[in-house]
């Protein structure tokens, strides 16, 4: 009996030990802290130590890439409609929760100032062309580094179409469903990593993609026990509302 509970000691002794940390992905900046994917969010995540940030973002009717998560404003907002029909002379007078502003993908790269990677969720349809000119112009101009970008979208034909005007950028997979799924797409895309839900993560699945050559970046785990669970599995990346969480 001594020897099973040695052996026992042992064995959780070593998963812990072989437990590898992952990167701390802030979700819509530190979204547990602030308003989500406004400028005082993206900050809090960096002041919170974080090595990825990710946003969402919309290409809107002017034309501009704006950082917002859902396709209409009203739950977040003082304004009613589809922010794609928005306009940015118009969008720039609404005030988010908090009383922040809507901001553009170039107030959240100048905030940011190549500090930390930014991981650019596609949300709205028609967006790669115009992120991958924004890229280009940062990584050229602004002295960005282009390790420090990643595209990822639920939206798959949209990452086909970032790939198809950028043939070099980092793209992970977004996916609800089962993650092993995704592999083929993943694939084709040449992408660097599969995102997938977390509750739909376990060890075996977590292996088959890194069997496949893919990074796990999860989402979106806030309690305790889940981050837990997922560092036990072994992934890349947790994404997460509450960055000191995974510390």
């Amino acid at each position: 009996m001594l020897k099973k509970i040695a052996l026992a000691f042992i064995c959780i002794t070593l998963a812990s030990c072989n437990m590898k940390e992952p990167l701390v992905i802030g979700h819509r900046g530190a979204m547990g802290h602030e308003t989500e994917n406004t400028l005082p969010s993206i900050q809090k995540a960096m002041d919170l130590g974080v090595d990825m940030i990710e946003i969402d973002v919309f290409k809107i009717k002017s034309g501009e890439i704006v950082v917002f998560h859902d396709d209409k404003l009203d739950r977040l907002t003082n304004a009613p409609g589809n922010i794609e029909d928005y306009y940015i002379v118009d969008l720039k007078k609404v005030i988010v929760e908090g009383g922040h502003e809507i901001p553009m993908l170039q107030d959240v790269l100048k905030l940011i100032d190549n500090k930390v990677t930014l991981n650019i969720e596609l949300k709205g349809a028609g967006t790669a062309d115009k992120v991958n000119h924004i890229m280009k112009y940062y990584i050229e101009q602004r002295n960005w580094s282009p390790e420090n970008f990643i595209i990822s979208s639920f939206n798959w034909d949209e990452l086909k179409e970032m790939r198809r005007h950028n043939p070099n950028v980092a793209i992970a997979v977004l996916t609800e469903e089962d993650p092993v799924d995704a592999i083929p797409i993943a694939k084709e895309l040449n992408a660097v990593a599969i995102n997938p839900y977390f509750k739909n993560l376990n060890l075996e699945k977590a292996n088959a993609i890194r069997d496949a050559g893919f990074k796990i970046y999860t989402w979106t785990v806030n309690e305790p026990a889940d981050i837990d669970a997922m560092k036990r599995i072994g992934v890349d990346g947790i994404i997460t509302n509450f960055p000191e969480r995974v510390k």
